[in-house]
């Protein structure tokens, strides 16, 4: 018997083949394609008589095949399916390219509906390419009413692909929209009675939500687009509030747990304040107080700390850490790359160079060690003495990627975590950390502090980020200069060059930004000319446009800047060729650096200036800021110059965005409105459902949710009164993933 539960391997007529397409969707059960839905609606509800209809219009007809055959083109070779469709009021040509099969399913004396273009041919007008279906010749299949116009009206319950409101629903190859009607509306029918509504009753009735089984019967197949609205509204409304379910808990769980309670040494934070070479901006001091008060908490901090590129995060990371440090616990400091470990292992050395601390660094390749018995030079160390110290607890701060979690790294005492761009770390990955050595002694979680140069929307820290506090570095340190950004037209690509060519004169340095590494190659453009879909083909020349880093270097090193140094940076790479290329650059021995994406996260070269990103429509907004963050590090004026070769309106709009506006912040919210929360998260890869995705940009939705939430877990934290909601709650938990 049927459930939502049944894997998709026991659905009638859904063979080995479909099965293999629909998990690349990640649709592996029943409940699965049920929640895949629709995400637009062609309405074809409205039957058009013959004698009415007109070139270049979409109709919806209803008629009777009098004629139907296969003819080949001789030219390009192609099979038209040709038939001669007649109604009460005229009679008109119906063309199908290459469906030569249609022979076998559609027969002289059918009646059928059809939906399509007209169009003008040679001979007249004619319906081209229609979706088609039979309709059973029986009086219960037609309705009164069309007595008016001419022409019979079918009944919509009869009918899947035509004569009504027709969903489409996002495809992969050789998966479409009509073979999942197929397969959708019998299984719906199978189900009616067997859904459970997880949302509780109070819920309900307070919103006037549709019921379950009449509402995923709206969604799919709609008697109307008034009822596939409030279908989706109650739907986007259920994502949401399963989301805001997740994190409330999440907070409420972290709550629970026992925390290291550090008490804030304010003289000692004056010390390092005034030990600085600069002063902190307001924004750096009120994030800093958050985060020391914070940490005094006897309940784990579980905090995000965002701001732009050069707002000064580090220093603030710096300030908690060492309040931890001197209290005798110990701090994790993980970062993603190498290359970025190294950088924070040498920064915050420096910082804390006056304060008399152990600071070790463990990454995949070499690790190092600051002793304050060896007057705080680095030293190499063995893997295993570093492992032994830390373990100790001689170790006060160790700094590396994710070695760190590695089971062979125990801490004694472990206080805090900072993370870089790396939000989603929970209680479990920091329990990891705490479950070895003398650290089970203490029986605590330790701190969390996340840090992160992604603007995040305000309705994205709501949702996906709402377990965390956040505290915004929301001003850059006084003194440096904005950074002059222009978008540069395929005319003035030599004016640029020009430029860049007196900026390197000058002693400055540049960054060349492309977004893929190797350019297209005839294996790619055999799968464009293969490929079966427009819109496949579409996106794969479109690839093939953009610029490779490979072909980028070879044209700036070979003929354009023939007499400067340019090297290329890019992830293939390994982690040492990687390293070695940013060192050299950094030491000034390379003029032009060509690189993909990889520099955006925490690479710092005060010499580089221009910022120059070849296709520059393919990136979000906050990705371009991002970039742009990398030059403006230092007292000369710096460039952002945003090559595209793009003459669309909507690229233009987004360019210009960026050109006016220089915080972060606001640029995020606008690259939500523009593009969407699914490009800007990654929507298969944080597993969101669609309409959670499109929901995300609603801030009323989202307050409305969360309050639903809250009031819910106030009445039954543990869910206890509604089983079915948290049941379902689990299910949604392992198909998406905030962690």
């Amino acid at each position: 018997m049927l459930s939502l539960s049944t894997p998709i391997e026991q659905i009638p007529r859904i063979g080995i083949v479909y099965q293999k397409r629909l998990k690349k969707m990640w649709i592996k059960t029943v409940q699965d394609l049920l929640y895949h839905f629709p995400h637009r609606y062609e309405d074809f509800s409205k039957i058009t008589p013959i004698s009415r209809i007109k070139s270049g219009e979409t109709y919806c007809i209803l008629g009777k095949i009098l004629k139907i055959k296969n003819t080949r083109t001789w030219k390009k070779r192609m099979f038209l399916t040709q038939a001669i469709v007649e109604d009460q009021t005229n009679a008109i040509r119906v063309v199908w390219f290459n469906r030569p099969y249609l022979v076998n399913i559609l027969k002289e004396k059918d009646k059928v509906c059809l939906a399509g273009k007209v169009v003008r041919g040679d001979d007249g007008l004619y319906l081209s390419n229609p979706a088609h279906e039979k309709i059973p010749d029986s009086k219960g299949a037609f309705k009164n009413g069309g007595e008016r116009i001419g022409v019979q009206i079918p009944d919509s319950k009869f009918l899947t692909h035509t004569g009504r409101i027709v969903p489409v629903y996002p495809e992969t190859e050789g998966l479409s929209s009509r073979w999942l009607r197929f397969i959708l509306k019998p299984l719906l029918t199978k189900l009616e009675n067997e859904i459970k509504d997880p949302l509780p009753e109070i819920i309900r009735k307070k919103r006037k939500f549709l019921p379950i089984s009449k509402a995923l019967w709206q969604i799919h197949f709609p008697d109307s687009q008034a009822l596939a609205r409030r279908a989706q509204d109650r739907f986007s409304f259920e994502e949401l509030f399963f989301i805001e379910l997740l994190v409330l808990r999440e907070r409420a769980k972290i709550a629970r747990q026992k925390g290291i309670s550090v008490p804030l040494n304010i003289n000692l934070i004056k010390k390092f304040v005034k030990s600085l070479p600069f002063k902190l901006t307001d924004a750096q001091k009120k994030c800093s107080w958050q985060i020391l008060k914070d940490i005094e908490k006897s309940r784990p901090m579980n905090r995000l700390l965002e701001g732009d590129v050069g707002s000064g995060k580090t220093v603030v990371a710096a300030m908690a850490t060492l309040d931890i440090a001197k209290a005798g616990f110990q701090v994790a400091f993980m970062a993603p790359t190498e290359i970025l470990a190294k950088q924070h292992f040498q920064e915050i050395s420096k910082l804390l160079r006056d304060f008399n601390l152990n600071i070790g660094l463990l990454t995949g390749k070499a690790d190092k060690f600051i002793s304050k018995k060896l007057k705080l030079e680095v030293i190499e160390i063995s893997r295993k003495k570093l492992l032994e110290k830390t373990a100790k607890g001689e170790i006060n701060i160790l700094i590396g990627t994710h070695a760190l979690i590695q089971e062979k790294v125990k801490f004694k005492n472990l206080a805090l975590v900072v993370l870089d761009e790396q939000h989603r770390f929970g209680v479990e990955q920091r329990a990891k950390l705490v479950g070895g050595g003398n650290q089970k002694e203490i029986g605590a979680i330790p701190h969390l502090l996340s840090m992160t140069a992604t603007p995040i929307p305000r309705t994205l820290s709501l949702t996906i980020y709402g377990d965390l506090d956040l505290s915004l570095i929301d001003e850059l340190p006084k003194g440096r200069k904005k950074i002059i950004t222009k978008v540069v037209s395929p005319p003035n690509r030599q004016k640029a060059y020009e430029f860049i060519r007196k900026q390197v004169k000058k002693g400055r340095q540049v960054f060349v930004i492309c977004p893929r590494i190797e350019a297209q190659n005839e294996e790619n453009l055999k799968e464009v000319s293969n490929s079966k879909t427009t819109q496949k083909k579409k996106a794969l020349l479109s690839w093939a446009e953009v610029k490779a880093v490979k072909e980028e270097h070879k044209k700036l090193s070979k003929k354009i800047f023939p007499n400067l140094k340019v090297k290329m940076l890019h992830g293939k790479m390994s982690s040492k060729e990687k390293e070695r290329t940013m060192l050299d650059f950094k030491r000034k021995k390379i003029n032009i650096l060509v690189s993909t994406s990889v520099v955006e996260v925490g690479v710092d070269v005060p010499e580089a200036t221009v910022m120059m990103i070849e296709g520059a429509e393919r990136f979000g907004l906050a990705q371009l800021h991002q970039f742009r963050g990398r030059v403006g590090r230092s007292k000369y004026q710096s460039f952002c110059f945003l090559f595209t070769d793009s003459p669309a309106k909507k690229t233009r709009q987004r360019l210009r965005a960026l050109i006016n506006c220089d915080n972060g912040f606001a640029l995020s919210e606008k690259d939500l409105e523009i593009r969407g929360p699914g490009n800007l998260l990654g929507a298969r890869q944080w597993g969101i459902p669609d309409l959670a995705m499109s929901a995300l940009k609603d801030i009323f939705l989202i307050e409305k949710t969360r309050k639903a939430a809250k009031e819910i877990l106030e009445l039954d934290p543990d869910l206890k009164k509604y089983p079915l909601l948290r049941k379902k709650l689990g299910e949604f938990q392992q198909r998406i993933h905030l962690e």
